[in-house]
């Protein structure tokens, strides 16, 4: 999620089967402008599980690390951030499921807080209704919950977070390695790969140990989510690279506990879109078509009978960096506010014509509030703007 190249990888190998138009129509549901919502997305609106705003900006706060764009503090954080995702809890090994977090080291940031001002700062934040969670993993933090002792440590390890800090959830943003398909693992709706079935249970564990008012995000990058309508794991050849996709089994099995998916929409290659052309990031079109995927749900590895289904848009954001320092991708205020009006009004739409028109998209989310701080407040201020807030 910080300051980094785009996620490497293998090329991959195979052919796509090609998804007509008319086909994929045939086999996902549409929606409509009035409605704003799918008809078949086979979930409970995520307003009913969380007090959100209607429209929410989402931000990582740099909390337990220092980087060019300062250090700020929770209780310094502005009001316009809706969700305040601490960055990060890290593993102490890979494959080990113990979470640990705590506050950047005075010697990396000299204006850190104490943990008791912090603590009070997290209060006060929810107080004025805001959301607190943490976030598990980012760009150093490999997670592979191999076992079912990774599994059990990892609900122990994350809990005593949750409940140190008093927080309201869990973001995970597991990138890199942290997520791969077994050989022959080919059906996203029936995962096998014990580190996706380990992960899948020890949050559905945490959300039934919380309850329903349990904030449950996820920040994947594209590579593992709307590739997916191209590549899904190795491959029937077992060529292609297994993290291909790798995220759609746990955001299926999650979706009636999730209550906001923000892909990270930057730090991507050309991602192919439902009208089979590349995307590349930075552009309007690029937020719109990966958008359209994830609310029109699409067929995965371009197989028509085996179809991702769309997700209620109060279950999505935008995710983008907040400023040029925060990532490749940066997209300009006037893009993302053409994106906007295309996936809520359908105007703006420019080259690529989404599936529908969905008033109710969640929002925003930001890498980060530090980048946006550094940057002038240029990304909140324009997201303020736009809802009127």
């Amino acid at each position: 999620m910080s300051l980094r190249f785009p996620l490497s990888k293998r090329v991959l190998t195979g052919v796509c089967a090609s998804v007509a138009a008319a086909g994929l129509l045939a086999t996902v549901s549409t929606t409509t402008a009035d409605a704003g919502t799918t008809s078949d997305a086979g979930t409970t609106s995520a307003t009913t599980k969380a007090a959100l705003p209607e429209h929410a900006l989402v931000g990582y706060l740099h909390s337990s690390f220092a980087n060019g764009s300062g250090y700020t503090k929770m209780a310094d954080v502005p009001d316009s951030w809706d969700i305040i995702d601490l960055a990060f809890g890290e593993p102490t090994s890979t494959t080990s499921g113990d979470i640990r977090f705590s506050l950047c080291p005075q010697s990396e940031c000299p204006n850190v807080e104490s943990e008791d001002d912090f603590k009070a700062a997290i209060k006060a934040k929810q107080a004025a209704g805001k959301k607190v969670l943490i976030s598990i993993g980012g760009q150093n933090g490999q997670v592979q919950l191999t076992t079912t002792a990774a599994r059990d440590k990892f609900v122990e390890s994350v809990g005593a977070i949750i409940d140190k800090y008093g927080l309201d959830g869990l973001d995970i943003d597991f990138e890199g390695h942290s997520l791969s398909l077994d050989d022959g693992d080919t059906d996203f709706k029936n995962p096998k790969t014990p580190s996706i079935v380990n992960l899948i249970a020890a949050v559905k564990s945490l959300k039934a140990k919380y309850g329903s008012d349990f904030v449950l995000t996820m920040a994947p990058e594209t590579f593992f989510v709307q590739l997916g309508y191209q590549f899904y794991g190795s491959g029937p050849s077992g060529g292609q690279d297994p993290r291909a996709g790798a995220y759609l089994p746990v955001i299926h099995a999650l979706r009636d506990e999730l209550t906001l998916l923000h892909v990270q929409d930057y730090n991507s290659g050309p991602i192919m879109g439902l009208d089979n052309q590349f995307h590349n990031m930075g552009s309007a079109d690029f937020h719109i078509a990966m958008t359209d995927m994830l609310l029109t749900g699409f067929p995965v590895a371009g197989k028509a009978d085996n179809v991702f289904p769309p997700l209620d848009p109060s279950q999505v954001a935008i995710g983008l960096p907040a400023s040029p320092n925060a990532g490749n991708g940066h997209t300009t205020p006037g893009d993302v506010t053409k994106a906007l009006n295309c996936l809520t009004k359908k105007a703006d739409c420019g080259g690529y014509e989404p599936h529908g028109s969905w008033p109710a998209l969640r929002g925003l989310m930001a890498w980060s509030i530090n980048w946006d701080g550094f940057n002038g407040g240029e990304f909140s201020k324009n997201f303020d703007s736009y809802y009127g807030r």
